[in-house]
């Protein structure tokens, strides 16, 4: 795959390379990104290249850069992970890390771009994310983009030793 534009947006998404790793992990470290993933380990270059190699190079996950059109400056990464051939879905998942680049509709528009690529391109039926009931911000963006909240998980997963609610959200490919 190389970019993926639509001329009518101000980000485009790019594949994710090993060069993007130092990006990667100093943004996914950030408290205000990883407090918004289940999943709140701190990434090392290592883990992250270990998650390029045995991932994102043997096709169970696909993650592209979110780049700014002007001037091309990556700005976030947005991911399928969990590629289901058999039913033909995907978890969703993104993150907007570059300085000063939050609340400006980029995690919208590369949410856009990237149900196109997996229903266009990759052909998948339905797209699923996990987000948590108290991340109004990204429920907004997710609904901005065409996710509809599909299901409420109470006390779902525990982080630090507290208990936090999941909302599942999903969408489907028009037949």
């Amino acid at each position: 795959m190389s970019e993926y534009r639509d001329p009518s947006m101000t980000v485009y998404l790019r594949p994710m390379t090993y060069e993007d790793t130092e990006l990667i992990v100093s943004w996914r470290n950030q408290e205000s990104v990883r407090r918004n993933f289940i999943y709140q380990e701190l990434f090392t270059r290592e883990s992250h290249e270990h998650w390029i190699h045995t991932m994102v190079e043997t096709g169970r996950v696909v993650q592209m850069m979110i780049c700014e059109s002007e001037g091309d400056r990556p700005v976030g990464s947005v991911y399928l992970r969990d590629i289901d051939r058999r039913h033909n879905k995907a978890e969703y998942g993104i993150f907007i890390g570059g300085e000063g680049c939050r609340g400006k509709g980029y995690g919208t528009m590369a949410a856009r771009l990237m149900i196109r690529y997996a229903f266009e391109e990759m052909r998948l039926h339905r797209l699923f994310l996990r987000a948590f009931a108290d991340n109004a911000q990204a429920i907004r963006s997710y609904e901005k983009a065409g996710f509809e909240r599909e299901a409420y998980l109470r006390e779902d997963v525990c982080i630090d030793g507290h208990y936090r609610d999941i909302v599942l959200m999903g969408i489907l490919r028009n037949c």
